[in-house]
């Protein structure tokens, strides 16, 4: 796929974010998916595989929203098999805490599917808001 496409997809895949709907996100995942969080909190690390990532970031996180997630694209770059979705989120947690995290998604593609998501966030603003991940 062109860069535009790849940049096509992940539009539409934010465009359902940024109302709540999660099911595009998922569905654009590859089975082999790898998600990369960078920095050195309790959530960072390399979580590969689907079923991985939905196990071990993504239910684990839902637990801890009170709210329905919603995560808006700001802008989008495209080159060659890469996009670049800088984001905003916004939730509050069971814990009475808002979670608004800004997000730099790097984001490669295969075939219309995201194979690799890095991530670079607010990692004091993890900690500060969401409880660590389940132990593996």
């Amino acid at each position: 796929m062109t860069p535009e496409q790849n940049k096509a997809v992940l539009r539409r895949v934010w465009d359902a974010f940024a109302e709540g709907d999660t099911r595009p996100f998922v569905a654009a995942m590859a089975d082999d998916f790898t998600w990369i969080m960078e920095g050195t909190n309790a959530w960072s690390g390399r979580y590969e595989g689907k079923t991985a990532v939905r196990e071990k970031i993504l239910r684990p996180l839902a637990g801890q929203f009170a709210t329905t997630y919603r995560n808006r694209a700001e802008r989008m770059i495209a080159e060659d098999d890469t996009v670049v979705v800088l984001c905003r989120g916004e939730v509050m947690t069971t814990a009475g805490r808002p979670y608004n995290n800004s997000y730099c998604y790097v984001i490669r593609m295969q075939g219309g599917q995201m194979i690799e998501l890095r991530e670079y966030f607010d990692t004091e603003l993890v900690t500060a808001a969401l409880a660590p991940p389940p132990a593996a």
